[in-house]
């Protein structure tokens, strides 16, 4: 067994593997004096057939197999033992590899293109200069985020008569052609709506003013414009919804209205937990600001991190075997069009050369990601989702249970551990660098974005 690797370039080598008779004879005649043992031929007693028909019948595929598990060890081991890093998989080469007759040779040459990891290092300095963007905190950001925690925190409660926004519950009862409730007819009890979803504005010029006990009457389907809907709030199937065509009797049994919560130490013990330190709605409000603005420094981070890559890609530019990988990602991906190889190269060949510079980064500084970090990120994005709902102070347990189920899904665990990582680059990077802060406001961050 020989192998040897010319490297035409800084970037591409052909390794030539040469399995000689000797390498695999042996191992072909033990395999077929096994088969011998076991193959059970018409007209022999196991074990007892000649062993020119085995080696008629067997010796070339077993040949072949054996070739090739051979060739796909040798290889992998050369790899390994030569620390070669390389990119993509070795594949068959066009332009090297010799004819392989297998009923007439003995010793088989391979020869495989691969596509060397250039050398990547990344100087960086304080003359290096790099735009951190933050993003300005208005009153306007703050009265928002007021406004939605008043809408999440209030309740409903009883009110004398309808109004725009009402809920109000109450009973159908559907009628005939003469107004009288009809036989057999469709009666649904206690249905709540909301009178701002009803779409037929004089249908909801009805509800206005109106007080428990009074009856309206009118077409649901012209109501709500929507057969689908309608069968959902009378409780009835697909196709008696699609065939409705009644007016119905609505009775007003409770009539509810949203009534935000004040802004007091209630509120905000509801809110930051009954230890908080936010007392005043100015407490409140300084709270708030502080958070937004923490929020919006992810956004600049991301931002910084876009930045980074872009100007580390164009500084570092690594050099790389395009027609190579153009060639493997084909031969990877036999579902996917030339055309769509040619059109997604360049982000293909951007993302390749960002992960050459960032694995340069982690092993000259030695970065990794320990458990507890990982769990760390998990339980953030516990509490962001428990927060979406307006519960912002979840429990200790159930943001550590809710962290570790994130945890346990494979996929989820390695994005969090590549996010952590990325997140170290990028710090090393703004620790080395000059960062310059501009400070925009977020119709200025949003429109960069674009």
């Amino acid at each position: 067994m020989k192998v040897t690797r010319e490297n035409t370039d800084n970037v591409n080598a052909v390794i030539k593997v040469l399995i000689e008779k000797t390498d695999y004879e042996k191992t072909v005649e033990d395999t077929l004096k096994d088969y011998r043992q076991k193959a059970s031929i018409p007209g022999f007693r196991p074990g007892k057939a000649p062993m020119g028909l085995i080696k008629r019948r067997f010796e070339k595929s077993v040949m072949v197999e054996e070739i090739n598990k051979m060739l796909s060890q040798n290889l992998t081991r050369y790899l390994m033992e030569e620390k070669l890093q390389i990119l993509g998989e070795p594949l068959a080469s066009t332009e090297h590899q010799k004819p392989i007759d297998w009923e007439k040779d003995e010793d088989f040459e391979f020869a495989f293109d691969v596509a060397l990891a250039p050398k990547v290092e990344v100087q960086l300095s304080e003359e290096d200069k790099l735009n951190y963007f933050t993003i300005k905190v208005t009153d306007d950001m703050v009265n928002e985020q007021v406004e939605m925690i008043q809408s999440q925190m209030g309740e409903n409660i009883d009110a004398d008569e309808v109004a725009e926004k009402s809920l109000v519950r109450g009973d159908f009862v559907e009628l005939d052609e003469e107004g009288n409730q009809k036989e057999e007819g469709i009666n649904a009890d206690g249905v709540l709506l909301s009178v701002d979803l009803v779409k037929d504005e004089g249908i909801k010029k009805q509800f206005i003013g109106k007080q428990k006990g009074e009856v309206l009457t009118f077409d649901p389907v012209v109501a709500y414009g929507d057969r689908h809907e309608v069968g959902h709030l009378l409780k009835i199937s697909h196709e008696q919804a699609h065939d409705l065509n009644s007016s119905f009797n609505f009775t007003i049994s409770e009539i509810l209205d949203y009534q935000k919560p004040e802004l007091n130490e209630e509120l905000y013990k509801k809110i930051y937990g009954e230890d908080t330190e936010v007392k005043t709605e100015e407490d409140l409000r300084n709270k708030l600001k502080e958070e937004i603005a923490n929020s919006l420094l992810q956004s600049s981070d991301r931002r910084f991190a876009y930045d980074t890559r872009d100007t580390l890609v164009e500084k570092v530019n690594p050099e790389l075997p395009e027609a190579f990988l153009k060639r493997w990602l084909k031969e990877a991906n036999k579902d996917v069009t030339d055309e769509q190889i040619e059109k997604d190269f360049n982000g293909f060949m951007k993302d390749l050369r960002w992960q050459l510079i960032k694995d340069f980064i982690v092993k000259e500084n030695e970065l990794k990601v320990e458990e507890e970090e990982a769990f760390g990120l998990a339980k953030q994005i516990a509490h962001a989702q428990y927060s979406q709902y307006g519960i912002y102070n979840a429990p200790k347990d159930q943001l550590e249970s809710f962290a570790k189920m994130i945890l346990e899904k494979p996929e989820e665990k390695e994005r969090l551990y590549n996010k952590i990582l990325e997140d170290k680059v990028i710090g090393v990077v703004k620790g080395k660098v000059t960062l310059e802060n501009k400070e925009v406001t977020r119709e200025e961050f949003e429109e960069m974005a674009k």
